[in-house]
């Protein structure tokens, strides 16, 4: 039996007045994927998923959902469940009716609709709950009642807006795992919503990165995190991101800061003008590196995080411990020339070292 709930988006644009909130973006979803649209507020991930749901119509391109055209479909013909970030639950109703509410929309048999209620409430466990009002409930318990409203109907496609936005750090990192399992467990395909890095890193399958109304990469978060495509996916991915910095490119030296540093082999760019990136993790302390002025050093628990001014640019380097410097010393540092990405300066683009 085929698998349902491929996607496909072939050359969408959605505008809104003079604003272009899609500029002609082309994805492919597969399915039973849990796929992750991560970008920053008004970057177009929200307003994808929407027409996805069919909540928005695209001013060009097609929709299709397992090959079908569904572009103008209207939302209860896509067979989509939605989680939208405040839950949009019923407040007169109970949890045990707010989960039923989508089968009584569709007529199902009252028996039926006991037994689904019931099994569904079960899979997100707040069976224990069903006679309790939205009012009555925790942000997590409101969620879980969320989430089991859409997954009663065994949609094809789970749509989930920043579902996780309302809930505190502990919270989150419990019910990311929870929805992850619920996901694999009900083999459907899952799009998820989040400005939220690390919840796209965790979660995804594969993530789209979008930026200013267009989608800057798609892959795993391995690929996306290890081969940023473009200078601002790079300045995007990573907590922290990766720090970049002006350089110079002849052949195998690379210079920064007037510090060369050579390169195992010349990358095949005609580019003198580069932008070096390399994570804070991959920035070491070392006596006979640039000289850095340290500007704040933040204590992360685990590790610490420096800030350093290497000239102009603020740079930002993770160590296991802190160094015996406070605030206004000088620290010199170097790069693992190993681990390093090059950018063109002039295009943005990524520059494979081989």
């Amino acid at each position: 039996m085929t698998a349902k709930g491929r996607v496909n988006l072939k050359n969408i644009c959605k505008r809104f007045g003079s604003f272009v909130a899609l500029d002609h973006i082309d994805l492919e979803i597969e399915p039973v994927e849990f796929f992750a649209l991560l970008g920053p507020s008004g970057s177009g991930k929200t307003t994808t998923l929407r027409m996805i749901a069919g909540l928005d119509s695209p001013d060009e391109g097609v929709i299709e959902v397992d090959g079908v055209d569904v572009t103008h479909a209207p939302p209860g013909e896509r067979d989509i469940a939605m989680v939208f970030q405040n839950y949009a639950l019923y407040p007169h109703m109970t949890v045990r009716d707010n989960i039923a509410f989508p089968l009584k929309m569709d007529r199902v048999a009252a028996a039926d609709i006991k037994r689904l209620v019931l099994q569904a409430a079960e899979t997100v466990d707040i069976d224990h709950l069903l006679d309790r009002r939205p009012g009555q409930l925790s942000g997590g318990q409101q969620q879980r009642c969320a989430l089991a409203r859409a997954i009663i109907r065994q949609p094809k496609l789970f749509l989930l807006d920043e579902p996780l936005s309302n809930l505190d750090a502990q919270l989150r990192l419990q019910t990311r795992v929870e929805l992850k399992k619920l996901q694999r467990s009900l083999n459907v395909t899952a799009i998820y919503v989040t400005h939220d890095q690390e919840e796209a890193m965790t979660l995804a399958d594969r993530m789209a990165v979008f930026l200013d109304g267009a989608i800057m990469q798609i892959g795993t978060p391995e690929e996306v995190f290890n081969r940023p495509r473009t200078i601002q996916v790079a300045a995007f991915i990573g907590s922290p991101p990766m720090n970049l910095l002006p350089a110079n490119l002849q052949g195998t030296t690379l210079t920064i800061e007037g510090r060369d540093f050579e390169l195992s082999a010349a990358p095949p760019t005609q580019a003198e003008s580069v932008i070096m990136g390399t994570r804070p993790s991959h920035v070491r302390i070392d006596p006979n590196g640039i000289p850095a002025q340290l500007y704040l050093s933040e204590n992360l628990g685990e590790s610490y995080l420096l800030n350093l001014y290497l000239g102009e640019h603020l740079v930002k380097v993770r160590v296991a411990e802190m160094l015996g410097v406070t605030d206004g010393d000088t620290v010199p540092i170097s790069f693992d020339v190993n681990a390093i990405h090059l950018f063109d300066a002039n295009t943005g683009l990524r520059i494979e070292r081989g």
